[in-house]
């Protein structure tokens, strides 16, 4: 069974937030930290994973992603401070990058 994740993607200093979908996290995140394009993410160096969710339903993940990118910075905000309150960088699979 495929998965896809939503997620959310900040700077070093946590002052850009950007939501995405994909179906291949580790991919993506790969796309984003190579900063190739002059995309968003690539001028604003957004490249840190901080939260995710998966999503067995290609349509479950882009409705969801559309209702992350429609709330306020403060819901954002609240949604990774309830899960990853240290901000830490996480891997696909969930885990810090810093362990």
């Amino acid at each position: 069974m495929k998965n896809y994740y939503v997620y959310i993607l900040t700077n070093a200093r946590h002052s850009v937030l950007y939501v995405g979908v994909t179906s291949n996290l580790a991919a993506r995140l790969h796309q984003h930290e190579s900063l190739h394009s002059k995309s968003f993410t690539a001028r604003y160096r957004v490249h840190l994973l901080v939260y995710f969710e998966v999503y067995s339903s290609p349509q479950a993940a882009i409705d969801r992603e559309k209702q992350l990118k429609a709330g306020s910075r403060e819901d954002k905000l609240r949604l990774i401070n309830t899960t990853n309150p240290d901000w830490r960088a996480l891997r696909p699979d969930g885990s810090p990058l810093d362990e």
